[in-house]
């Protein structure tokens, strides 16, 4: 496949320029309908753009096969079997990850570090959790993701648990031991399912974290409008394996998601996706050299101070209690920061 195509992108440019006007929705009819004061704001190209999938940019048949080439695309570009985007931020993603995976049978093994969205995917499945604790930094006072041996035992407790969720970059920044874990579910002939929102970056520079896929991760859901230069709500899960069935993944996306997704998204993450293909390197490059530039400064930023009253101890895990904020002690003047 050409890496230099961005057939969605490329669609909606050729669109804005042919000067087509539908009689189909958005009843903005690119901007005609909207207010001066709105325009003014949001800009008159933001409404251009926004289009319609199919009956616009595509027929309703979708015999282009635009976004399903956009989605080859982006599958190619970092070594999945498939990628399907989504209109409804990895919220949607994982939703449909776990209805797919975990749906009608009763149990999943999930991080307790998870996110809103999976919490919510398990009541919408009518899921039992089956938590697994993270790994609790007395050091550092953050949390870790589950190690394989957590997840191993987590599987022995509960073998009826149709597969295992984690968070991997968690919002900290650290990662999972993503191979180990792949390896535990696989012996026991279960998907891991690797929710990597803040990970979109990850695959396209070596000396980043090796990502989900590469890690034998069967599905992984990343949000570009993160870590990467898409639009809010733009997101890609990518599957792999046979463990999950990928016609019941498709179903469950489209089950949740929109019948009106919105173009603008789906155009910048299929443009997102070329340009880290063609320069992507380049610029994670540049963004490692001026890390290390930063760490190998004087200036250091300052030690939070450890927080006080036994919250957040325990062997392994990282109790549901927060520390006491330090921004309230640096208001009332009582925050001293440690030279080094």
């Amino acid at each position: 496949m050409d890496q230099n195509e961005a057939p969605l992108l490329d669609a909606l440019k050729g669109y804005k320029s042919s000067g087509h006007y539908g009689f189909t929705p958005p009843g903005h009819r690119s901007g005609r309908g909207a207010d001066e004061r709105t325009l003014a704001t949001i800009g008159r190209d933001a409404f251009r753009s926004d289009v319609l999938l199919n009956g616009g940019l595509d027929d309703r048949k979708s015999s282009r096969g635009l976004l399903q080439r956009a989605q080859e695309l982006m599958a190619e570009a970092v070594s999945a079997d498939q990628a399907f985007f989504s209109t409804g931020g990895s919220s949607l993603s994982v939703k449909a990850a776990m209805l797919a995976v975990a749906g009608g049978k009763g149990q999943l093994l999930v991080a307790r570090d998870a996110h809103k969205s999976v919490v919510a995917g398990i009541v919408f499945a009518g899921l039992m959790p089956r938590w697994v604790q993270p790994r609790w930094d007395p050091e550092r006072h953050i949390a870790h993701p589950p190690s394989p041996r957590a997840v191993e035992e987590a599987f022995a407790r509960f073998p009826r648990a149709a597969g295992c969720l984690i968070v991997s970059p968690t919002p900290y920044g650290t990662c999972a031991d993503i191979a180990g874990i792949a390896e535990v579910c696989h012996r026991l002939g279960k998907p891991l399912i690797v929710d990597e929102a803040w990970g979109a970056h990850l695959p396209f520079h070596e000396d980043l974290p090796e990502w989900a896929m590469s890690c034998g991760a069967d599905v992984c859901v990343v949000s570009v409008h993160k870590m990467g230069a898409g639009f809010e709500q733009g997101s890609v899960f990518h599957v792999q394996g046979d463990l999950v069935d990928r016609t019941r993944l498709a179903k469950c996306a489209d089950l949740l998601g929109t019948t009106s997704p919105n173009v603008l998204v789906l155009a910048a993450i299929d443009g997102w996706r070329r340009n880290m293909v063609q320069e992507g390197h380049a610029v994670l490059e540049r963004a490692l050299e001026l890390a290390k530039h930063v760490r190998r400064g004087d200036r250091r930023p300052p030690r939070l101070p450890r927080p006080r009253g036994g919250t957040h101890r325990g062997r392994g895990i990282a109790r549901s209690r927060s520390p006491p904020d330090p921004r309230r002690r640096l208001r009332a003047g009582h925050l001293r920061v440690r030279r080094r």
